[in-house]
């Protein structure tokens, strides 16, 4: 049987559309979401657990199947279906995203991309043709056309030329296709430009291909600008075909998508973070790892009927991870991709009643506020985060712990009239913002000379530091010594955390409280491979006289408004010459002056990752180390316009400075 494609209602207040597909081995639903199965298993699961689970269609990889087991195994097999006993449809992306990600150990020509193995580290050559021969191979039922991806932020020159070779290697895959049974999908690419994007699509549906791909974003874009591309582009494709939006994302971009028009989805994160912990649920996600699951009886989801929320209490499955027992992962990616497969199903039914715009209002709004944004606005317009909401102030005392706007507790004071981590809250934040995107556990195992120097500073009431504290606890034996300098001018907030009853509100533990304890008594806080420092007085000051040289900066400190003296060039540069070379800093703020204070203190400056309601945050690092996304010429041109571009202490010829850095001279 075909590949055919059947468009069904549309619902009257989005664009959101149902529809189904057949293919050789079976129906398809759509909206659809897709389990990733990327060396051909969706880790940890069988096919009978992802049939019980609803799932009608799954993604294999073709470059990870390429490598291993490699063209001739699969076509030994009779393909992927009966290699990994899975009977149902699959779709195999070309291998184009993830040739992508081996900047190193790639060269891309017209030819195709010449690529090194991670497995034996020969060199192989991937071309439109040669993906198109694997996906065949694979036997998968929708087949992707090779495309070239570059990050969504690079410059138009780039991504034009990106796109363009794309569209010729789209059409060297439409040749090379033999099955006519297999569908074969374009991919509209184009970065974040309207006119890039409308031509891509102009171009590639003037083509006989099956469906239509939306590709290259998740890759450096916030999620605001990812759906107005989304939302521009998914009006230009034909109705009468299937639209894919490539790897996205979390349930919010599913339900924001699917009002867009958007047909099927893939994406990792519900199994990969599943096996770090990590559960999705009505009302938001769900650390198991975190103390106050240790006791609690409770459902995982008491409105998720899957298996894993049927049979086992929180505290079971907060056991089975803190003992890194298999089966913790596997029942949480059971319960993810079942509340995944559930959201697509209760999706289908909402745009089926004709009731799909307040389905997704309703269940956007319950959903914890770090994942999306609550202001309700309409999908894809801009709207600002929602802001914390805490209790009225208590008379006469400086320091409490309060709720934040989505409910976590926090540390707030009084007279500087802000709250510590505002919105998530410390145990979130401090591991997304700092511990996670410095990478910290990975540093850990790297070999080195002494301990890798961490300074915090705004040491508040600790969120951070703790975070990196159990971040070298969890690590391997053997590890690299951890060394945290804290500085602070004000310890009325790490008291009332450590505290009996502020350690209990907050979640820590005896341990943490204990060195939180230690270091208020004694100054300082010694575990094995582990040294916790306080650095107590004006924090310039105090870095002027540390005789270590920091690795990694958690620049944390009250905002400009509150603390002016910690957010210009001069402290900066004092920062710089305390660090070592290649040191890295991330911060919350995105402020033009503050990214632009770091530039002129010799800081390469990038895009950090989003935190909280915050779409992205800011990553520096000193030469030779650079940001995974560093700001580019498009950045300047906004900070040539912007009305408060520089420091209070920026010279006056800043600009010409700055647009000297190397990282704008590319």
């Amino acid at each position: 049987m075909p590949f055919a494609f059947q468009p069904g209602v549309r619902d009257a207040e989005t664009h959101a559309r149902r529809g189904a597909f057949t293919t050789p081995h079976g129906r398809v639903e759509t909206p659809a979401f897709m389990p990733v199965g990327t060396r051909g298993t969706v880790t940890g699961l069988t096919p009978e657990d992802l049939h019980g689970l609803g799932a009608e269609i799954i993604l294999g990889n073709t470059y990870h199947l390429l490598l291993r087991p490699g063209l001739e195994a699969m076509r030994r097999f009779g393909g992927l279906h009966r290699f990994m006993g899975w009977d149902g449809p699959i779709l195999t992306d070309s291998g184009g995203f993830q040739i992508f990600s081996l900047p190193s150990h790639r060269t891309i020509t017209e030819e195709g991309a010449r690529f090194q193995s991670y497995i034996d580290y020969r060199y192989h050559l991937l071309t439109p043709e040669s993906s198109v021969a694997m996906q065949e191979a694979i036997g998968s039922d929708v087949m992707m056309v090779l495309d070239v991806c570059v990050p969504s932020t690079a410059g138009e020159a780039e991504i034009r030329a990106a796109m363009e070779r794309t569209h010729r290697w789209a059409l060297r895959s439409l040749a090379a296709r033999g099955n006519g049974e297999q569908a074969l999908f374009a991919i509209v690419q184009g970065g974040l430009s309207p006119t890039l994007r409308a031509e891509s699509a102009g171009f590639l549906t003037q083509h006989p291909f099956d469906g239509f791909a939306i590709g290259g974003l998740a890759v450096g874009d916030t999620r605001t600008e990812r759906f107005d591309v989304v939302g521009a582009t998914a009006g230009l494709l034909p109705p009468a075909k299937p639209r894919y939006l490539m790897g996205v994302g979390t349930p919010p971009d599913l339900l924001e998508a699917i009002a867009h028009g958007v047909d099927m989805f893939d994406c990792i994160i519900p199994t990969t973070l599943a096996w770090q912990g990590t559960a999705f649920t009505g009302t938001g996600r769900v650390r198991l790892t975190r103390a106050e699951h240790r006791l609690s009886d409770a459902p995982l989801d008491p409105a998720c009927g899957c298996p894993t929320c049927r049979r086992h209490p929180r505290g079971y499955l907060h056991h089975l991870m803190k003992c890194k027992e298999p089966l913790g992962p596997r029942l949480l990616s059971v319960h993810n991709l079942h509340h995944y497969l559930t959201l697509m199903r209760d999706a289908r039914a909402a745009i089926d009643a004709g009731r799909y715009g307040r389905f997704m209002r309703e269940t956007m709004a319950g959903i914890d506020r770090h994942e999306h944004d609550l202001a309700g606005r309409s999908p894809g317009r801009r709207a600002a985060p929602p802001r914390a909401t805490p209790a009225p102030l208590t008379p006469g005392v400086r320091f409490e712990i309060v709720a934040t706007s989505s409910g976590e507790p926090s540390v707030r004071d009084a007279e500087a009239g802000e709250v510590m981590h505002p919105v998530i809250g410390a145990a979130v934040e401090s591991e997304r913002l700092y511990v996670a995107q410095s990478r910290l556990a990975a540093r850990l195992l790297e070999p080195g000379i002494g301990p890798l120097v961490l300074f915090d500073v705004g040491l508040g009431a600790a969120g951070n530091a703790l975070a990196a504290i159990r971040a070298a606890r969890a690590a391997p034996p053997g590890h690299r010594p951890l060394t945290v300098v804290s500085f602070e001018r004000e310890l009325g907030a790490l008291t009332l955390a450590a505290s009996p009853e502020g350690a209990a509100r907050l979640g820590w533990s005896p341990r943490d409280t204990a060195a939180a304890g230690a270091l208020l008594r004694d100054g300082h806080h010694e575990e094995p491979g582990l040294t916790w420092r306080l650095a107590l007085g004006d924090a310039l000051e105090r870095l002027d006289a540390e005789p270590l040289r920091a690795d990694l900066v958690y620049w944390d400190p009250y905002s400009p408004k509150v603390n002016s003296a910690l957010w210009t060039a001069g402290a900066f540069a004092r920062l710089a010459d305390r660090c070592a070379p290649g040191a890295a800093l991330f911060t919350y703020s995105t402020a033009t002056a503050t990214r632009a204070a770091l530039l002129l203190a010799g800081f390469v400056v990038g895009h950090g990752d989003a935190s909280g309601p915050k779409e992205e945050t800011t990553a520096a690092a000193l030469p030779p180390a650079r940001p995974a996304r560093p700001l580019d010429a498009r950045w300047l041109a906004r900070l040539a316009r912007s009305s408060a571009p520089f420091p209070s202490d920026a010279p006056r010829d800043a600009l010409g400075l700055i647009s000297a850095r190397p990282q704008f001279q590319a």
